[in-house]
């Protein structure tokens, strides 16, 4: 459960971790050939139970990843249609100790390749709307039973819809949010299937020069229960669900074409996983118009 999300980077990277999405995660963006950089922190210490009780184990968790991906947009000749395509390689480290010696886990690698085939988007004067569907390919190294590898051993197919408002013609005031439906498939290997999930990422914010400031959040429903012959019997019937928020703010960098993202998000409330925390540090930048 610790591990199934956590090789991802941020908008355009794969956004299965919760927090890696902020102000503008309904956006369309320009047409172009964009290049991105998404470094990831995510620290834990207080796993919660399917009823949100705290369980005293002593858990350390820390996790670092990083992805490096590719988006492009292309205008079609239709009115104000966009089409995208990205591709994202992740990379991550993961610790994990706890009062028991024997569960303790340190491992990394490469994680599973992140492939977004489509993606369309409309751009109006004050709003902007998106859909697209993206898969994450367990090519990152796996070993049932073991704690060898960060990936996941599964697939992941991935349906998202969205939004980004604009307030006045400045476009200076936004509100934002993308709603995605995770569908997984069965380990590889092993008879587990993680449940299906569906979770919201967004934020509000005001553009103010050359930054952009305000609030992210995201929310997580697990909406089917993890199954297989294989699963602990302490994990049948728990179903994840959180809540979080933590500000955000965003920075043009006009002489490189690009942008840089600094976003902190803090868990409210969980349930059936651990209460954490994540940091956010992104890069992208134009390479072709």
């Amino acid at each position: 459960m610790l591990l199934c999300a956590l090789p991802a980077g941020a908008q355009e990277l794969g956004n299965k971790v919760l927090g890696a999405l902020g102000l503008l995660a309904g956006s369309q963006p320009g047409s172009g050939l964009y290049v991105a950089d998404r470094f990831l922190y995510y620290r834990a210490n207080d796993p919660v139970d399917r009823n949100g009780h705290r369980i005293p184990v002593g858990l350390d968790l820390d996790a670092v990843a990083n992805a490096v991906g590719v988006q492009l947009t292309l205008k079609l000749p239709w009115g104000s249609a966009y089409m995208n395509a990205s591709l994202a390689v992740p990379a991550a480290r993961v610790s994990l100790q706890t009062e028991r010696p024997e569960a303790s886990v340190d491992r990394s690698g490469f994680g599973d390749l992140y492939v977004q085939p489509l993606r369309l988007g409309w751009k109006r004067s004050q709003i902007d709307i998106v859909a697209g569907y993206s898969v994450y390919i367990p090519t990152g190294r796996f070993t049932p039973r073991s704690p060898d590898g960060v990936g996941r051993g599964y697939w992941t197919h991935q349906f998202s819809l969205g939004s980004a408002v604009y307030f006045d013609r400045a476009k200076t005031w936004h509100l934002s949010g993308l709603a995605s439906y995770d569908l997984n498939q069965r380990r590889r290997g092993i008879d587990v299937t993680r449940g299906d999930t569906v979770q919201i990422q967004g934020g509000a914010g005001k553009t103010v020069g050359i930054v952009d400031v305000g609030l992210a959040g995201y929310a997580l429903w697990q909406v089917h229960d993890d199954r297989g012959n294989d699963l602990p019997e302490a994990l049948r019937g728990a179903r994840d669900r959180a809540f979080g928020l933590g500000p955000e703010i965003d920075i043009t960098l006009a002489p490189l074409r690009g942008r840089i993202t600094l976003r902190y998000c803090h868990d409210v409330a969980v349930n059936a996983r651990p209460l954490g925390q994540v940091m956010v540090v992104g890069l992208t930048i134009l390479a072709r118009r």
